[in-house]
C-alpha cells in the first residue's frame, strides 16, 4: 500500500530544494527553523485539544497540519520521511 506521505515528502523536499512563489511550504523554510518549531507546537496543541473534545473530524485535521508541520521540519534539519520509516522498522526486527 502506497501512502500520500511518501508524495507529501517529495512535495515538501520539492519545495525546499526548489522555492516557488506563493507556496506556503516554501514560504516557512524561508522564515526559518524558529517558525515551522512554532507550528509545530501549535498543531501539537490543537491536536491535544480536538482529541479531548472527542472530534474525530477536528483530529483527523489537526492530526494532519502536526504531520505536515513535522515533514517540514524533518526536512529542515536534513531528514527525511525514510529516515523516520527505517527507525521504526528497525525497532519492530
Amino acid at each position: 500500500m502506497s501512502l500520500f506521505l511518501e508524495d507529501l515528502d517529495e512535495i515538501i523536499n520539492d519545495r525546499y530544494e526548489n522555492p516557488q512563489k506563493n507556496s506556503y511550504t516554501t514560504r516557512l523554510f524561508e522564515s526559518g527553523t524558529d517558525r515551522i518549531l512554532k507550528k509545530i507546537g501549535e498543531e501539537a496543541g490543537e491536536v491535544i485539544i480536538a482529541s479531548k473534545n472527542n472530534d474525530s473530524k477536528e483530529l483527523t485535521a489537526e492530526a494532519a497540519d502536526l504531520i505536515f508541520h513535522l515533514l517540514v521540519t524533518l526536512r529542515d534539519k536534513g531528514l527525511r520521511l525514510a529516515d523516520v520509516d527505517a527507525l521504526l522498522a528497525s525497532r519492530h526486527q
